[in-house]
């Protein structure tokens, strides 16, 4: 008869037992070893180096193509949130959090307004039944039929042209 010394249960992972682990970004902290830090910090260090040139040269090119297409846009913003469709597709960004949807990665675009106060819903469908909402708050309740229509605008001029 075999008998092993120590428990023969595995350690519990994820973020309930681990508040820095983010599946997909971070590895568990039993995955990690004294190594990784150290190797990881030149790489990074060498990364932020670099970047800089491939985004300066990338972004004179993007006013241009902007420049080119003469078209509705949509942007509305408040001290946190931050929201905007144009012939690119729809941008969402909330604090230092960001994420861009070409227009064929869009189910559906939906706004919600609160039935009090001034918060302004845009929430983001994608075809793989994933939504992704974000809120913004208005100076005014006035400003709300103002954004559905620039809104709606942009969505008539971009995202019908796709779907047919």
């Amino acid at each position: 008869m075999e008998q092993r010394i120590g428990s023969s249960s595995q350690p519990l992972e994820g973020a309930g037992f681990d508040p820095a682990f983010i599946p997909g970004l971070t590895s568990p902290a039993s995955a990690r070893t004294e190594d990784d830090g150290p190797e990881k910090e030149p790489e990074a260090a060498e990364a932020e180096e670099s970047a800089p040139e491939p985004e300066e040269t990338a972004s004179p090119s993007e006013p241009e193509e902007d420049a080119d297409v003469d078209g509705p846009v949509f942007e509305a913003s408040d001290r946190r949130a931050r929201i905007v469709a144009d012939h690119r597709g729809v941008r969402l960004s909330l604090d230092d959090q960001e994420c861009e949807f070409r227009w064929d990665e869009i189910g559906a675009v939906e706004t919600e307004t609160a039935r009090f106060g001034k918060r302004y819903t845009v929430t983001v469908h994608t075809p793989d039944r994933r939504w992704y909402p974000i809120e913004i708050e208005a100076p005014a309740r006035s400003r709300f039929t103002e954004w559905d229509e620039q809104l709606d605008a942009v969505l008539d001029a971009y995202f019908e042209e796709d779907a047919e």
